[in-house]
């Protein structure tokens, strides 16, 4: 392997980058894995993907918008998200159009073909934060997006291999074995690397495994023979981990005998996803989401979640025919939440004259809230904390919108959040107490919020039958195991490389 650059290193940290043969092999679970190994190991570890493409976005310590898994990365690693942990993130508001935030913040919105032009200014970007790390930290390690192996996107590269070669880093490839075709996956992948990409590929990961590993054996043993490169282990399937997904929406089994029904409407370009994680996972709650061409089912809580395009999912809203369902819904005594995009879509109009999202103009809203939105070109960005419109039951969550609400429905708020030492009310709640909207993303996750918002929406409490679920809890918990698992799986010669900072034979 060669040395590393001197012209990119600052103080010498170490760098390890994962890219995987496919998107969803493991990248995310492998880098947030390592970063918790390594911070056990005393050392100062951080994350950092240089591109990634997701609608669930995290709010930072210092103001700005990265995407969901490097904020559990950081999780992980024990650090605060930061913006330069990601410093390019897309956000697809159409099938041929993203936002592009650079180091935190939107910039302007692009189309693909212009997007691939402005990769070479972006590549300063993903440097400018990648030696800021250098200059705070003894390990970063990278996750790549996607594969490596995709021929019409290697021109400009900055998510795997492109950047790979500009900072001089080694690289561990990683597959999923569930998904059948391991081997092609692996070698078909270095087969469509350059020669100086193949060279830098220190070894493999291979991931979710099940099974006898006698049988898998002569596998690695041919696979090492074929490449030359060592499998620097194999991680078994982990059942029952919560850690937050990049944008696929998560299934889970229904609960026939759940004591509360909830479901939330999946709409085309659905936000922020991971707000209803924890209603997921609740015992008690039989979750469903409501997809195209899917009737609303009968339930106690319908959820309007956020939208990266409110007026086309409002359209799209509308398409489905579930305009006079939610009317139904609410005929029959149901509750109804909206989530920031679904938040202004309850209200009377929502304008874009400037055309933020998508081409200027306006539409009518669902119009349960005296409330008119205009969407502006400052992107609303902030951690948030306060009550909820108890005044006693606290919140913590973020805001990331770019519309700003006015009307007499924010008369009678959902919650209160500080804004320095003072309270200001936030979101509306309707006369008859049956509908809520709120700014707030991860209003759900606080355990206390959680149970305060069920009641609200009709689960029982009395008996002491409700239980309360801390995200939070999950989520550390999962990361732990993952750790421990991943750990026991990985080469200690690999690990002990990287908490040593210095060559060994794993990287000759």
């Amino acid at each position: 392997m060669p040395k590393k650059s001197k012209t990119l290193m600052v103080q010498g940290a170490t760098t390890i980058m994962v890219q995987g043969t496919t998107s969803d092999a493991g990248k995310t679970t492998l880098v947030a894995a390592l970063c918790r190994i390594l911070k056990k190991r005393g050392v100062s570890v951080v994350p950092f993907k240089p591109q990634n493409m997701a609608l669930n976005s995290a709010v930072t310590v210092d103001g700005g918008e990265i995407g969901r898994a490097q904020a559990l990365q950081a999780q992980a690693a024990g650090l605060q998200p930061h913006t330069d942990m990601n410093p390019i993130l897309i956000k697809p508001t159409s099938d041929t159009k993203a936002q592009i935030i650079v180091q935190g913040k939107a910039i302007t919105d692009m189309d693909a073909a212009v997007y691939h032009d402005y990769k070479t200014r972006a590549m300063e970007f993903v440097v400018d934060s990648y030696q800021r790390l250098q200059a705070q930290y003894d390990v970063i390690v990278v996750e790549g997006a996607g594969s490596p192996a995709e021929i019409n996107l290697r021109e400009r590269d900055i998510a795997n291999m492109g950047f790979a070669e500009a900072v001089d880093c080694p690289v561990i490839l990683i597959a999923d074995i569930d998904r059948g075709g391991v081997f092609a996956h692996l070698v078909g992948t270095l087969e469509l690397l350059s020669e100086s990409e193949r060279a830098r590929v220190v070894g493999f990961v291979i991931n979710r495994f099940r099974g006898d590993m006698g049988l898998l054996q002569s596998g690695l043993d041919w696979l090492e023979q074929k490449t030359g490169k060592p499998v620097l282990g194999v991680i078994p399937y982990f059942h029952g981990l919560y850690l937050d997904a990049e944008d696929a929406l998560t299934q889970h089994a229904r609960k026939p005998d759940a004591m509360l029904r909830v479901a939330v409407l999946a709409l085309p370009r659905i936000s922020n996803h991971t707000d209803f994680d924890s209603l997921r996972l609740h015992p008690q709650i039989d979750f469903s989401w409501v997809g195209p061409k899917q009737k609303i089912p009968p339930c106690d809580l319908l959820i309007i979640p956020g939208s990266k395009n409110v007026r086309a999912d409002l359209q799209f809203l509308r398409d489905q025919s579930w305009e006079p369902q939610i009317k139904t819904h609410l005929r029959y005594g149901g509750k109804l939440i909206g989530i920031c995009g679904g938040f202004q879509m309850l209200g009377s109009y929502i304008h874009d004259p400037l055309g933020i999202e998508s081409a200027p103009g306006s539409s009518t809203g669902l119009n349960y809230f005296a409330m008119t939105t205009q969407l502006e070109s400052h992107k609303q960005l902030q951690q948030c904390r306060g009550y909820l419109w108890n005044k006693h039951t606290a919140i913590v969550g973020y805001e990331i919108h770019c519309g700003v609400s006015r009307g007499a429905a924010l008369q009678q708020p959902a919650a209160y959040l500080y804004q320095g030492d003072n309270l200001v009310a936030e979101g509306a709640i309707s006369d008859d107490g049956q509908i809520l909207g709120t700014y707030v993303h991860g209003i759900f996750d606080q355990p206390e919020a959680l149970a305060q918002l069920l009641e609200w929406a009709g689960l029982p409490t009395d008996n002491g039958q409700s239980i309360q679920l801390s995200i939070d809890t999950l989520r550390e918990e999962s990361i732990e195991r993952l750790a421990t698992g991943v750990e026991q799986a990985l080469r200690p010669d690999f690990l002990a490389d990287l908490v040593a900072g210095h060559s060994s034979d794993v990287f000759m």
